[in-house]
């Protein structure tokens, strides 16, 4: 089996946050849980341009616009962290 195929049960239900840790549920029942510190845009982001995400790559991505952020559920299944060079834009706390 390729280790990357993806299952529609993996696919994002919900996203949230709480002070440090961003939680996405997924279809099938699982949630995963993550430092916010791995992903620098996500952490300098504001609590409103957090909760402005949208379900990308059909079902199994995350986008957030306003601070040009995209996640995969394959990436943080695999506890994977922000490359090294995804630090904030600036935009992140305009108008904050």
């Amino acid at each position: 089996m390729n280790t990357s195929e993806r299952r529609p049960g993996e696919r994002v239900r919900d996203v949230r946050f709480t002070e440090d840790v961003l939680v996405v549920d997924l279809l099938d029942g699982r949630t995963i849980s993550v430092p916010l510190v791995w992903y620098p845009r996500l952490l300098s982001a504001t609590p409103e341009q957090r909760a402005n995400w949208r379900v990308a790559g059909g079902g199994f991505g995350i986008h957030w616009p306003d601070v040009d952020e995209d996640l995969s559920t394959e990436g943080l299944l695999h506890g994977a962290p922000a490359p090294r060079g995804s630090a904030p834009t600036g935009r992140a706390r305009q108008g904050s």
